[in-house]
C-alpha cells in the first residue's frame, strides 16, 4: 500500500475535484411525495457527506412523472423538484463532498409496487394504498413478464419528446447546484431496454443492429452534454452484460463506452443485469466480492474511459487494490454505506490514516477523540 492510499487521492474531472474516490450510489428510497424529496432524502445524503465520501448520489431521479418506477420515486420533471432537492445539495456541499445526480426513465419497469409491497407489478392492494397504475412506456409493446403491464412502443415523436425531457431536467439539476450528473442506462430501465437485443426488436432506425440500438442512449447522452456545463462531469451507468443468453454483452459496452466516451461523457458507471423482472439487478452473473469489477476493468483498458467500480466492495484494503490495480478510477458502494454511513471514516482509520479523527465532522471528531484516548487508557490498566 503506497504512503497516501489511491482511495483518499483527490480526482480532478473536467473543472471538478472530488476530495477522494469514494462515491455512494444512487439508491432508490421509494419515499417521495408527487416526485418530491423531503425530509427522509435530506437525512439518508446528509449523513453519506457527515462520513466524508468524496461524492454522493441522489437516487434515479425521473425526467417524466410516467418515468417513475414507483409512486415513491424522485422526479426532476419540474423546478419544484428541483428545488426540493436544494437543501440536501447545499447541505451536503458544505461538509465538503460533491453531489451526482442520477436522470432516468423507468420503460416498461415504470408503474411497479414499492419494493416491501412485492417489487412486482401494481395491483389492487396497492391501488387501495393509493398507488394506481399508470400509462407506460417503451422500446416495443412486450411487457417485462406475464402480468406485467403492457408498454406503448414509442414512436418517434415520443422518443423527441423524451430527449427534450432530459435536456430539460439537466438544466434543472444544474440550476439546483448538482456538480455530477448521470444517465441512466443500466438495469432493464427504459434506454437498456434499447440497447439490449433481449428487449428491443424495432424494425426502425432504433432497433436491429447494434448502432440502432444504441442510437437512442446516444442522442439522449448528446443532448443532455450539450445542455451540461462543460465544466461538469457526465457519467452514464450502463448494465455491463445482461447475463441472460443472446443479451448485451461486454463488447457492446465497451463499444457503447467508445461513442459516449466521443460524445463527452467522462465516466462509465458499470453495473450489470436488471433486463428480468426479478430485480432491478437480477442476472445469471455470479456473485462475489467485486463480482463486478472485471467489467470496469475492460471497459477502462478497451475504450480508454474512467470507469466506476460498484458491487459488493465491502473494505478499504479491496477498494484500494482496485484502483492500484487499474481497474478502475472510482469506487461507488451503496448497501455498505447503509450499513455503516460513516464507512469512509472507518476506512481510513483501518488504513492508518485518521488516528486522531481529523477526517471527521468537527462536532463528532473532538468527542471521539478524547473517547478514543480514554478507552486506551481504561484498556491498558486492566
Amino acid at each position: 500500500m503506497p504512503a497516501f492510499p489511491l482511495l483518499f487521492s483527490p480526482l480532478h474531472i473536467r473543472d471538478t475535484q472530488l476530495p477522494n474516490r469514494i462515491v455512494i450510489s444512487p439508491m432508490c428510497q421509494y419515499s417521495a411525495n408527487d416526485g418530491l424529496a423531503n425530509e427522509w432524502h435530506f437525512a439518508h445524503l446528509a449523513k453519506f457527506a457527515m462520513g466524508r465520501a468524496g461524492l454522493v448520489f441522489i437516487e434515479a431521479s425521473a425526467v417524466t412523472a410516467q418515468g417513475r418506477i414507483t409512486h415513491g420515486d424522485l422526479g426532476i420533471w419540474s423546478d419544484a423538484h428541483a428545488d426540493a432537492l436544494r437543501p440536501a445539495i447545499e447541505f451536503i456541499q458544505g461538509q465538503g463532498s460533491k453531489v451526482a445526480l442520477q436522470l432516468g426513465h423507468a420503460g416498461r419497469k415504470a408503474s411497479m409496487q414499492r419494493p416491501w409491497f412485492g417489487n412486482g407489478p401494481v395491483g389492487a392492494d396497492d391501488a387501495s394504498r393509493g398507488d394506481v397504475a399508470w400509462p407506460i412506456f417503451g422500446a416495443t409493446a412486450e411487457p417485462l413478464d406475464d402480468g406485467w403491464l403492457e408498454p406503448q412502443a414509442m414512436t418517434a415523436g415520443d422518443i423527441a419528446h423524451l430527449t427534450e425531457a432530459f435536456v430539460a431536467a439537466a438544466r434543472r439539476a444544474d440550476t439546483a447546484g448538482v456538480d455530477v450528473l448521470e444517465v441512466h442506462g443500466a438495469h432493464g430501465y427504459l434506454i437498456q431496454t434499447f440497447l439490449s437485443p433481449l428487449s428491443n426488436t424495432r424494425n426502425d432506425g432504433y432497433g436491429g443492429d447494434l448502432k440502432g440500438r444504441m442510437r437512442l442512449a446516444l442522442e439522449v447522452t448528446e443532448a443532455v452534454r450539450a445542455a451540461w456545463p462543460e465544466g461538469k462531469p457526465l457519467f452514464f451507468r450502463v448494465s455491463s452484460v445482461d447475463g441472460i443468453e443472446n443479451g448485451w454483452e461486454i463488447e457492446d459496452s465497451i463499444a457503447l463506452a467508445g461513442e459516449l466516451k466521443a460524445l463527452g461523457v467522462d465516466v462509465i458507471d458499470c453495473s450489470s443485469g436488471g433486463n428480468s423482472p426479478k430485480g432491478a439487478t437480477n442476472s445469471s452473473v455470479g456473485r462475489g466480492l467485486g463480482f463486478q469489477v472485471p467489467f470496469a476493468s475492460s471497459i477502462r483498458e478497451k475504450a480508454g474511459i474512467m470507469t466506476q467500480a460498484v458491487g459488493l466492495i465491502i473494505d478499504g484494503a479491496q477498494a484500494e487494490d482496485i484502483l492500484q490495480s487499474g481497474d478502475a478510477d472510482l469506487i461507488a458502494i451503496g448497501r455498505e454505506a447503509l450499513a455503516d454511513p460513516f464507512w469512509p471514516l472507518h476506512q481510513a482509520q483501518a488504513m492508518g490514516l485518521d488516528d486522531e479523527f481529523a477526517m471527521w465532522p468537527e462536532q463528532y471528531g473532538w468527542w471521539l477523540e478524547r473517547r478514543s484516548h480514554g478507552l486506551k487508557k481504561i484498556l491498558a490498566a486492566e
